[in-house]
């Protein structure tokens, strides 16, 4: 009896009634205490090391007598054990919330990181359009967490209906996740969900072969009429379309083409090396068509570094001018497809040399004698035949004459 009355010696009502200053034991280290401004307090008190210390519980007001006697037990406990007694009142260690990255986050840290290596800057803007576009949904979704359903999710929408899209889609996605195991980001030993052979290749439909090296292209002797019905249309990649014909121009060259190497008033456009499929520098002499195209695009104060084909500062994609032709009823023609339109009208209306055509074309030059060509009066020649180009695009149908 005499040791159960060594705890709980209080009462709530005593401490209630308490009003001088002073120490007050409810047993086993439990101290109601009074300071001498009168603050009431509930404290610990224990010997450690040989030494008292006191450790205060907080105040009377806010602590109760019940839930002082609990803190004062386990602090009795941890004291048996060897540990601290502060430890069972201090404050927890702040929890470190580790920062999860999302997909869409390391999506663009690896194509910044990258992406000076790509010497198309249409290419850069494709990728983050087609990941936006069509990989969306794992934008949000943590990078360590995406697995073969969330992959399946983006591709099976579109993997027959736009096979070469889904194709490239599926292909970066794999490139992003392999760099996100580089970076400790998803385990080492887990496998890439987006992988193609011997995972995806067995869970979806085999896509027809795409066609390579072969670019639908209108017939020249109707070219004349398109670029009638092309000029009625107001939208910029109508004149982007318009402007890479009438150049015989790759569709990334035009998309690419800044302010900065077009020359108006010499009516030339160089297109740095870095940008063209040879690598090589090509001058393009334009037409007073192509010109007067430009001249009505410029704004004030365009800036050298500004893209002649932007909206809002963002280069079109080649989507804009292939969804194009196929508002105009032309489905099965591609963009690249009039280069091959030039190349036969220059080759059965006119009486241009091959090699000089090619030129035009900027096709790679096999010899000496033909690399003159890209010097002195190739340049003369070569705007006599943009010009005629021009001029029989601009001329009416045969079929509509009066």
């Amino acid at each position: 009896m005499a040791m159960a009355r060594s705890l709980n010696r209080l009462s709530a009502m005593t401490v209630k009634a308490l009003k001088e200053p002073g120490r007050y034991a409810d047993g086993g280290g439990l101290y109601f205490r009074i300071t001498p401004k009168g603050a009431r307090c509930w404290t610990f008190m224990v010997k450690v090391a040989g030494k008292q210390r006191e450790i205060g519980l907080g105040a009377a007001s806010s602590v109760a007598l019940a839930s002082a006697r609990t803190v004062a037990a386990a602090m009795r406990e941890a004291v048996a054990l060897g540990k601290d007694p502060r430890s069972v009142i201090a404050p927890a260690e702040p929890t470190i919330q580790k920062h999860v990255t999302a997909f869409g986050e390391f999506a663009e840290q690896y194509i910044a990181t990258v992406e000076a290596g790509w010497k198309n800057a249409n290419h850069r803007h494709q990728w983050r359009q087609s990941l936006r576009d069509h990989a969306g949904s794992l934008a949000s979704l943590p990078i360590d967490e995406i697995g073969t359903e969330q992959i399946l999710e983006v591709l099976q929408p579109i993997w027959l209906s736009k096979s070469e899209t889904a194709s490239r889609v599926r292909g970066r996605i794999e490139r992003i996740l392999d760099a996100a195991k580089a970076h400790g980001l998803r385990p080492v030993d887990a496998s890439n969900p987006a992988q193609l052979k011997g995972h995806l290749s067995v869970l979806l439909p085999k896509q027809k072969k795409l066609a390579r090296g072969h670019h639908a292209a209108l017939d020249w002797r109707t070219a004349r009429a398109f670029m009638a019905e092309l000029r009625q249309r107001e939208a910029l990649s109508a004149r982007a379309l318009e402007f890479t014909i009438l150049t015989a121009a790759r569709s990334g060259e035009t998309l690419g083409a800044k302010w900065g190497e077009i020359d108006l008033t010499g009516a030339l456009w160089t297109v740095p090396a870095d940008r063209m499929k040879a690598s090589v520098k090509h001058v393009v002499p334009l037409s007073s068509a192509a010109v007067a195209l430009l001249n009505a695009l410029k704004p004030d104060g365009a800036l050298p570094s500004d893209v002649v084909f932007a909206v809002k500062g963002v280069a079109r994609s080649n989507m804009a001018m292939a969804q194009l032709l196929k508002r105009m009823k032309y489905p099965d023609i591609t963009t690249h497809g009039f280069r091959s339109t030039f190349r036969d009208w220059a080759g059965d209306a006119t009486e241009y040399p091959q090699e000089l055509i090619e030129h035009a074309l900027a096709h790679t030059i096999g010899n000496k004698a033909e690399r003159a060509y890209r010097r002195g009066t190739a340049i003369n020649r070569r705007r006599e035949l943009m010009e005629d180009w021009a001029t029989y695009l601009a001329s009416q149908p045969a079929s509509v004459a009066t």
